[in-house]
């Protein structure tokens, strides 16, 4: 056993390297890696409260929000063999696992994913919070994203050349949400997504147009879900419910079909994307009441010093517009949101900080009754 310990701790079996973000572990014949880095957010907001959903959050005064927003830890790399890959995130803050998988990618085509992660549904979703365009993401994110799910996926990226390329994702989940080892019901969640890389070059789930394309590359994409669920919406924090939809007196009392399309565009440091979302949830306990929620976004970013001589390099400007219609209630109500940001990027998402400015308000009949105006800045790092 002493022996075992010597060979492990032997500095000649294993190196410590610094490439980029945080510390690689790389055993001398590279059948293992371990590599650990960081990210932290600092954030000031007024109000703090975040954005509204529903009526009664606008009447809310948090006051202002001063402190860490996120506070991640993350280790990496490859057991075996290069192709098969581990990933696990923490998040400091809440003291909770959010990512733990183990991933097979040995062809381009043809991959596998196990474990605990962020389900490829929505674009908006799947961009890291840290390489996000803006602050927090649109409010239309809370109403249909699938977030994070305990399940398998394959997927894989096909290029045929020019505009035959194309990726896809074909997943079965537990729908129970992040931490939730049981899909209760029995019923598990099915999903699947399908992007048209149709301009011949891959385009990845990240935002804002860093690298300056020389050439553009654009997708447009289609997923679905179908699941059955005592809950109508997940988060980080794990399943629960939507306004007016109180947590199932059964199991599986919610059937949930839902659909998005969306896109993506990058070229000469412009960069946009936009996303519509369909929601039908049917209430099986309740004479089979059927709920229909629609909402969208579009969001752009430009680095205006493609065009403007003095304007300064690292400067980016974004804008976002996005709306939502919740149909649980009898007063036509309709959620609207308005947000400017401006990113200073140090080095690139790594290293940038963002001073934003947003408008969320709530109309009944085409009335304004309720609306919030949140001020913003954020430091965000990674190391």
């Amino acid at each position: 056993m002493a022996s075992d310990i010597e060979n492990i701790l032997d500095a000649e079996a294993f190196t410590f390297s610094h490439k980029g973000k945080g510390v690689e572990f790389q055993s001398a014949n590279d059948a293992f890696t371990l590599r650990a880095h960081g990210r932290i957010q600092f954030r000031y907001s007024n109000p703090g409260a975040g954005q509204p959903t529903e009526l009664a959050d606008f009447s809310k005064n948090a006051g202002n929000l001063f402190g860490v927003r996120r506070a991640r830890v993350k280790l990496d790399g490859h057991i075996g063999a290069r192709w098969i890959k581990y990933g696990v995130e923490y998040d400091a803050v809440n003291q909770r696992t959010l990512t733990a998988a183990l991933t097979l990618e040995k062809y381009k085509a043809f991959r596998f994913k196990l474990g605990q992660w962020k389900v490829e549904y929505s674009r908006e979703r799947s961009v890291s919070s840290g390489g996000q365009q803006l602050l927090d993401r649109s409010i239309i994110n809370r109403i249909f994203t699938l977030d994070r799910q305990m399940g398998a996926s394959i997927y894989g990226n096909i290029d045929n050349g020019g505009a035959a390329n194309i990726n896809y994702w074909v997943g079965v989940f537990n729908g129970s949400g992040r931490g939730d080892y049981s899909n209760h019901d029995g019923e598990a969640m099915y999903t699947s997504r399908l992007q048209w890389n149709f301009l011949g070059e891959k385009v990845g789930f990240d935002n804002s147009d860093i690298q300056r394309s020389l050439t553009p590359k654009a997708s447009i994409a289609i997923a679905a879900a179908k699941f059955k669920s005592q809950f109508t919406r997940f988060s980080s924090s794990g399943a629960g419910n939507l306004t007016n939809f109180d947590e199932g007196e059964v199991e599986g009392q919610y059937d949930i079909q839902q659909f998005v399309i969306d896109g993506a565009y990058f070229y000469k440091g412009f960069n946009a994307q936009a996303e519509y979302h369909e929601k039908e949830i049917v209430n099986t306990r309740v004479e089979n009441t059927e709920t229909t929620l629609r909402g969208y976004y579009a969001q752009a970013g430009y680095f205006l010093s493609e065009s403007i001589s003095w304007w300064p390099e690292p400067l980016e400007v974004a804008v976002r517009y996005a709306t939502y219609y919740p149909n649980t209630s009898e007063k036509d109500d309709n959620f609207y949101e308005k947000t400017l940001a401006f990113n200073y990027f140090f080095n690139g998402h790594d290293n940038k900080i963002t001073a934003e400015i947003s408008k969320v308000h709530l109309e009944q009949f085409g009335i304004e009754v309720a609306d919030s105006i949140i001020y913003s800045l954020q430091w965000d790092v990674s190391f």
